[in-house]
């Protein structure tokens, strides 16, 4: 074939995502793998939104919603929003290509930090727009150097609060200061993914500011806290107006019927949500204790994941443990390449895991002397 591939399709680096279950044991002929890598739910899903799914399999001929009108109708609720101001995705994800979609034309800017969330610059690239990406400074967003790079072509900035991989976050104080330097033609996008997971004493309240007179959009997702990654259902939090446009370039039926049936029942489900807050906290106190006293440095977190630096290349580690059966995941791809990133699971888990990374070191510390 003599395709003709637009240069910037052709340069685009595919996202990188976690090695699943599946793959490492075909791979590696063993059973009994654990997956701490890809930030997931350890606890699995709400148990109440796998009973409602249960029930919805029978309607699998039907098209979903394509309003998720329940799930709309709910969330805005809880949120004291009209459903006018949600829009849902195949994911999270999703909706930062449609925000791509429906506010930058090719040649135009969107500024985002690095490292941070890898779809950020992928989805602007896929639309032939330009990235502006500014490095983090001492693990954290830039914001009076996010600030400074907005020229003329500027449509969009891509804040993940917490980050994603550091884990920090900023708050009102720096929030506000950073927004009133960037003009009202600009859209800021705070990607809430993990924000379940932050200290409600140091976090911004997204909702103040979707009415405000600078264009604010939040997004979230039923990935993490509500365990629900495999579902594929996130949602954006933004005025009408912003809303109204983004909803034109959505497909039709980007969100199928299990997803929003397990998502309005995981909402329901508090007891789960409170149950996987304690366990991650819980887990995220005892490996940093543990993998500190192997003489590593762990980083603190606002996420349900944290970064330790292994002071020495990641990726044979990352092997090794393969080897053993464990999963994390190597930070190369976030030019962190003494780093690894760990999601907590439940207590077994967590033990294996330290288990596997101290024999792990020392199996490489041995093949080196």
């Amino acid at each position: 074939m003599n395709l003709s591939v637009p240069e910037h399709v052709r340069t685009l680096i595919p996202y990188p995502p976690g090695k699943p279950i599946e793959e490492l044991e075909r791979e590696y002929g063993i059973t009994g793998s654990i997956k701490m890598a890809s930030n997931e739910n350890a606890l699995g899903p709400s148990p109440l939104a796998v009973t409602a799914i249960c029930k919805a399999l029978a309607s699998l001929h039907r098209y979903p919603d394509g309003s998720c009108h329940a799930l709309a109708r709910t969330l805005a609720a809880r949120l004291g929003l009209t459903p006018a101001n949600l829009v849902f995705g195949n994911g999270s994800d999703e909706i930062i290509v449609l925000l791509v979609e429906a506010f930058l034309q090719p040649g135009e800017e969107a500024i985002s930090s690095r490292p941070s969330f890898l779809v950020y610059p992928k989805a602007v690239q896929a639309q032939a727009g330009v990235n502006r990406i500014i490095p983090l400074i001492n693990m954290r967003h830039d914001l009076p150097a996010i600030a400074a790079a907005i020229t003329e072509k500027t449509r969009l900035i891509f804040l993940d609060n917490p980050n994603n991989p550091t884990g920090t976050l900023f708050g009102r104080v720096e929030f506000e200061a950073f927004l009133s330097d960037v003009p009202d033609r600009v859209i800021v996008v705070l990607d809430e993914a993990y924000i379940d997971f932050a200290d409600p004493a140091t976090r911004l309240n997204l909702l103040d500011y979707l009415a405000g007179p600078k264009p604010v959009v939040g997004l979230r997702t039923f990935s993490k806290a509500y365990g629900l990654a495999g579902l594929r259902v996130g949602y954006g939090l933004m005025s009408e107006e912003i809303a109204a446009c983004v909803q034109k370039v959505r497909a039709p039926f980007n969100v199928n019927n299990l997803a929003q049936v397990g998502a309005l029942a995981a909402l329901g489900d508090e007891e789960h949500y409170q149950k996987t807050l304690r366990m991650t906290r819980e887990g995220i106190a005892w490996l940093t204790e543990r993998l500190r006293a192997l003489g590593l440095t762990v980083y603190p977190t606002q996420t349900n994941f944290f970064l330790v630096d292994l002071g020495r290349p990641c990726r044979p580690v990352y092997e090794a443990m393969l080897r053993q059966g464990v999963i994390i995941r190597p930070m190369n791809a976030y030019d962190f390449p003494n780093f690894i990133r760990i999601t907590p699971g439940i207590a077994a888990e967590n033990e294996r895991l330290v288990g596997a990374l101290e024999k792990s070191m020392n199996e490489l510390n041995h093949a080196a002397t």
